[in-house]
């Protein structure tokens, strides 16, 4: 394979896991806005999402509705979750909500392992559409229809926070809960419809995830989640259009180490920008900066 394939052939794979790191990091990023609390369970609602439509189609159901099935399954969940977990502590200190998250992250991990047992299930892969060629370069369905999906879900979900009522209460919310509740705003319930979309997005990417690297496992959400964390931090947590940026960005360096440096400093690579993310621009690339009273 000559260079310049090698290196299309990267970006299509960067592009492919950028567009799975979106999907979760906009999980991230509407539950930060909306509640300022970063859920590290959320990542394992990918798992969750696997899992429900791995057994939906094993029980004969057509993919369509096992992903039908899998989305609501999950946007319950993060609702159940959101009131048991989090809604008892949402005047709590911030740490005392990321320990919950923590812990919620490790009671997901094994109940699913105690349920489905520790070892990896093999994922039947529903995308079956044709191949698209570039030249010598073949881009399979499954790598052009998560981008697609990303950039769509992307979009609507742009215009659903800014158009719709519910999207504006949403942002009020995030401006000033308080004032947002003299205005007549049910602060519980745009709550806890921001954890079920997250929810959602998070099982969409957990079926087209192990639809791209099969088979699935109870621990498989764990490391994309943090990855999916740090791309919204570098995208701008909070913000939409920030959360896919961050997530491509974050993919196209991933892929591009492990062709031209070495997979064996991939994590190390990975943490590193988001420390100097951190310390340099903590608003991220399209994020803003915002000044709280002491």
């Amino acid at each position: 394979m000559s260079g310049i394939n090698q290196f299309l052939m990267q970006l299509i794979n960067g592009l492919n896991i950028g567009s799975i790191y979106a999907l979760i990091a906009l999980g991230y990023t509407m539950v930060y806005g909306i509640a300022k609390l970063i859920n590290f369970a959320h990542g394992d609602i990918i798992m969750v999402g696997a899992y429900v439509s791995l057994l939906c189609l094993n029980s004969g159901m057509p993919w369509f509705i096992a992903c039908i099935v899998s989305i609501v399954a999950c946007a319950v969940f993060g609702v159940v979750m959101e009131k048991l977990a989090y809604k008892p502590l949402r005047k709590a200190s911030r740490i005392s909500l990321l320990i919950t998250a923590i812990g919620v992250s490790y009671l997901l991990e094994n109940a699913f392992q105690l349920i489905f047992s520790a070892n990896p299930k093999p994922y039947p892969g529903f995308i079956t559409l044709p191949a698209i060629k570039i030249g010598s370069v073949s881009i399979a369905a499954n790598y052009y229809v998560t981008f697609i999906v990303s950039v769509v879900l992307m979009i609507v979900l742009n215009l659903f926070v800014q158009k719709t009522n519910m999207g504006k209460a949403m942002r009020a919310v995030s401006e000033d809960e308080g004032a947002a509740r003299l205005m007549g705003i049910n602060v519980d319930n745009t709550i806890s419809l921001t954890f079920a979309i997250g929810s959602a997005l998070a099982a969409i990417a957990g079926i087209l995830y192990s639809n791209c690297y099969s088979p699935i496992n109870p621990f498989m959400g764990s490391l994309p989640g943090i990855k999916a964390f740090i791309a919204a931090v570098l995208g701008g947590i909070g913000s939409i259009p920030g959360a896919v940026l961050g997530g491509f960005i974050l993919g196209m360096i991933e892929t591009m180490v492990k062709a031209y440096i070495s997979s064996q400093l991939l994590d190390s690579i990975v943490f590193t920008i988001l420390i100097l993310m951190l310390a340099l621009k903590p608003s991220g690339i399209l994020g803003k900066s915002v000044k709280e009273k002491v």
